[in-house]
């Protein structure tokens, strides 16, 4: 039995690791030996799982973004869409201030250039931004515009997200932040006020 496959433990320790040199230091900062310290072992337990430091940084956005899905995974679906994308909003905040680390090795750093991580997590963006359309919820809606605002709906909450882990704004005042501009896309899409505001109530676990 390899060494990979003999203590995935450990491979998980050191993605950790990178993750956190990553988000405090930089990839000049992360090395096979710098890595290799922090989990109090030798660089052989790097090389054994990882061909080079490149594949290192891939596997911490790797697991990221399977954190993020398997999240977004759980969530159930609903009768109501509107609710469902706003629930999506939530989580997506809650995993990125729980795991400031891991979210900037996903969102700040710069991705190779045939990293295709977060396209899965874009296209369940826009399947919801469908359903709602679907659901008669964002009459304005055209198809060309579908990617558009799930690029403006990412991208508000990234921002909030970024800020918020940057401790730029304490996490009472972010959750309400991302729940105003939250409101306000949706009433731009042509979603009514009052079902808007329900819908925000629901997707962040109202009842």
């Amino acid at each position: 039995m390899s060494p990979r496959t003999a203590d995935p433990t450990v491979r998980a320790m050191l993605v950790e690791a990178a993750a956190r040199v990553l988000a405090v230091e930089g990839p000049a900062a992360l090395t096979s030996r710098r890595l290799a310290a922090e989990i109090g072992s030798s660089t052989m337990a790097v090389f054994s799982r990882f061909r080079n430091m490149a594949e290192v940084r891939w596997a911490v956005r790797e697991e990221g973004f399977a954190r993020l899905n398997a999240r977004l995974d759980a969530l159930p679906a609903s009768d109501d869409p509107v609710a469902d994308l706003v629930a999506t909003g939530a989580a997506f905040f809650e995993i990125g201030v729980a795991k400031p680390h891991l979210y900037r090795a996903m969102f700040l750093d710069r991705a190779p250039e045939d990293d295709n991580l977060g396209v899965s997590t874009f296209e369940r963006l826009t399947a919801l931004i469908r359903r709602c359309v679907a659901d008669g919820r964002f009459p304005a809606a055209r198809e060309s515009l579908i990617p558009v605002w799930a690029a403006q709906l990412w991208s508000m909450r990234h921002g909030v997200v970024a800020m918020t882990a940057a401790g730029l704004m304490p996490d009472e005042q972010a959750r309400f932040v991302l729940d105003d501009m939250t409101f306000r896309l949706l009433v731009g899409y042509g979603d009514d006020e009052a079902r808007a505001r329900r819908s925000i109530e629901l997707g962040n676990g109202g009842s």
